[in-house]
């Protein structure tokens, strides 16, 4: 059973969701079976006050539908019988004889939110865990168990399409404001808040809204869909179709606005930017649950020291010691380190704004790091993540000197981008302790982390690591130690041909909006800029140095450098950064770096295919080098570190779609027309030979 019925003196009913064997609660058929059946018995009891739904996990009050389902099940006829099936159980709900609350504490998104929305009440807790929302456009579909009707309904048309066409999850203090939530309570008092709102009785009709008339209607809809546009490009059918229904059932009889619904949802899930943003949930999914290695033990980890405390040392700090454990962090310069401190304050400032956190939450995390800039016992860390400079003389010096500092058993972690883990742990005594922790920039946004697994590097130091990971809140992707690791390896060729294209003439702005058209949140000369040109540069040429194979580079980034064009961080690279601005603008003087009589050429097509393929078969040559294990790490590491066109599905998936011999077909044409380091690798011309996919054919819909 996943919900007990209780029925006090007092004649109210409580619902009480607990899924068997799960720290979650999520809606499948079976669990929308037992809740109707409990409405049914609620329907007889003509003695009962009121009904509440409450949940008795700690962190869920109701996740959503079981997606697993979606996926076990693709026939039409079911998925259009378990949207039906939603649909009667969450209207029964809504039409009971007597009104109904949400005491909402914990998660309380999608299905969860409709079954709320469904309620004549709700009262969430002001506790961390709980947010409210309808996420289900970033999976490639729509609300579909009465989310699209019953929220505009609710709240209005111009934020009910605020929340729904983004996908975005409220806390509290949110939902409050928007009117989702009827009150808020402390955790302790939210069942007796919840109780009170019984005594109001059936919600009455929501009131008449100016912003529901035929002409606001169209104006809303039209701005909603014009900015819908200018952030995805169209290649998100999800948010429009969304936006279309959202605004079709205002007005309408309730079952026609929920036809209007399933037909829509079935419309897309169908698509393949829906089976693509649902392979990337899965892929989240495995990777909470990534297993140790087979016979390895975890030690735990209770306290941690950041050695750096530049922008990346200071953002691991604060998502760490946000996370509840004690951070020391270090750096030999007392004016880096007061940098350092100042920049995690702000972080806690801007989450506490964000209402992510509590300020009395945001002091205690700040108060949780220590500043040091002298040589200090390590005899308590249990990890240490250094963060120094990307030198590899530098950071070797700093392993030695923290070897003879630490536990036998610490682990020595590097947040190096593209270094060598094996080198850095040369000369030591236990280089199996050493393993690469790479975050991504800012680390307070990006989920995630790359786990570099050195030649030496013990199973137990994995094991540590990956636990370590997964408790601070971040998603994991091991790679073996190879030059660049698995992103920096892949995304590099992509910048490097970036810059080819600008020295033959075209236009920073051109070639941004080439990636930005194919589905990439920022273009390569763009995201040179913000990652530093320096840093591009550095990685760049290590990686030229040990993979013969790639382009060869220009002088284009090192002439940057001696102009100090360091990108964002200089305020000039491609483009010129200026504080608080809201928008860049190109760089006038950039051009003086192109020769006298540039002369671009290739059809937009295959500019395209320049930039992209060049991933593509990059990604390949991991896979094929074992520097993954599987073609969903690679996907999974594209897409969250640095946003791959999520509806493709990432570079194999997008291969998968073209077919292996037309991405071997258009490499040999770009091979032979524009340069020889396009060349197909093997493991790409010896799948094209043989038919094969890196996925397995997903079932027909």
């Amino acid at each position: 059973m996943n919900i007990t019925r209780h029925i006090d003196d007092d004649h109210v009913c409580t619902l009480t969701f607990d899924r068997a064997g799960s720290s979650a609660n999520v809606f499948d058929r079976a669990t929308l079976e037992e809740l109707d059946a409990h409405l049914a018995v609620i329907e007889q009891q003509a003695i009962l006050r009121g009904v509440l739904l409450v949940s008795a996990k700690d962190k869920i009050f109701i996740a959503g539908a079981d997606l697993h389902e979606f996926v076990r099940s693709p026939d039409p006829d079911a998925l259009a019988a378990i949207v039906d099936l939603g649909h009667r159980v969450f209207t029964r709900l809504q039409q009971l004889h007597v009104p109904s609350v949400a005491a909402i504490h914990g998660a309380c998104l999608g299905g969860g939110c409709e079954l709320a929305l469904a309620c004549d009440w709700r009262v969430a807790s002001t506790g961390k865990p709980t947010r409210i929302g309808l996420p289900e456009t970033q999976l490639g579909i729509l609300p579909a168990w009465g989310g699209s009707v019953r929220l505009p309904a609710l709240i209005g048309l111009p934020a009910a399409l605020g929340m729904i066409l983004p996908g975005r999850q409220l806390v509290g203090i949110q939902a409050r404001k928007l009117g989702l939530v009827d009150e808020l309570a402390h955790p302790e008092y939210l069942l007796a808040t919840a109780r009170a709102f019984l005594e109001r009785g059936k919600r009455p009709r929501p009131a008449f809204r100016a912003s529901h008339l035929p002409l606001a209607r169209h104006l809303v809809a039209t701005k909603a869909r014009r900015d819908v546009l200018a952030k995805t490009r169209g290649h998100y059918p999800a948010p429009l179709k969304a936006l279309e229904v959202c605004t079709a059932s205002l007005g309408l009889p309730l079952t026609d606005a929920l036809a209007l619904e399933k037909a829509a949802f079935l419309e897309l899930i169908r698509t393949p930017e829906c089976r693509n943003l649902l392979s990337i949930f899965f892929l989240q999914e495995r990777a909470k649950k990534l297993p140790a290695p087979a016979g390895s033990t975890a030690r735990p980890v209770h306290r941690v020291a950041v050695i750096g405390a530049g922008v990346m040392g200071a953002g691991i700090a604060q998502w760490t010691s946000a996370r509840g454990l004690p951070v020391t962090l270090k750096d030999v310069a007392p004016g880096a380190l007061a940098h350092g401190l100042h920049t995690a304050a702000t972080l806690y400032r801007e989450a506490t704004q964000r209402h992510l956190l509590t300020r009395a939450e945001a002091t205690a995390g700040l108060d949780r790091i220590t500043p040091v800039h002298t040589a200090v016992p390590l005899a308590s860390i249990d990890l240490v993540i250094e963060a120094a400079i990307e030198k590899l003389d530098a950071k070797q010096a700093i392993f030695r000197d923290l070897e003879a500092r630490v536990r036998p058993d610490t682990v020595l972690a590097s947040n190096t981008s593209a270094l060598s883990i094996d080198s850095l742990a040369h000369n030591l005594a236990h280089p199996e302790r050493v393993i690469g922790l790479h975050f991504f920039n800012p680390v307070h946004r990006m989920q995630l982390v790359e786990l570099v697994r050195g030649p030496r590097t013990s199973p137990d130091t994995v094991a540590t690591a990956l636990q370590f990971a997964k408790a601070i809140g971040k998603l994991p992707v091991v790679v073996n130690d190879s030059p660049g690791f698995l992103v920096n390896r892949i995304l590099m060729p992509c910048l490097v041909e970036a810059v080819r294209l600008f020295r033959e003439g075209h236009a920073p702005g051109f070639i941004d909006r080439l990636m930005l058209d194919f589905g990439m949140p920022m273009g390569p000369l763009r995201l040179a800029d913000e990652v530093g040109i320096d840093v591009a540069l550095h990685v760049a040429r290590d990686l030229a140095h040990h993979l013969p194979h790639l382009a060869p580079l220009d002088d284009t980034l090192s002439r940057m450098l001696t102009q100090k064009w360091l990108g964002k961080k200089s305020g000039t690279g491609f483009y010129l950064h200026h504080s608080g601005a809201s928008r860049t603008k190109p760089n006038p003087d950039i051009d003086l770096l192109r020769p006298a009589h540039p002369t671009p050429g290739n059809h937009r097509d295959v500019l395209l295919n320049r930039l992209v393929l060049i991933m593509v078969n990059e990604a390949a040559r991991c896979l094929a080098e074992d520097v993954i294990a599987s073609p969903e790490d690679a996907d999974f590491g594209m897409i969250l570190g640095t946003g791959w066109a999520p509806f493709r599905g990432g570079p194999l998936r997008y291969a998968d779609s073209l077919g292996a011999s037309t991405v071997v077909s258009r490499l040999d044409a770009l091979a032979r027309d524009v340069a020889p380091h396009f060349a197909p690798c093997d493991h790409l011309r010896e799948m094209a030979r043989n038919h094969r996919t890196f996925y397995a054919p997903p079932p027909p819909l």
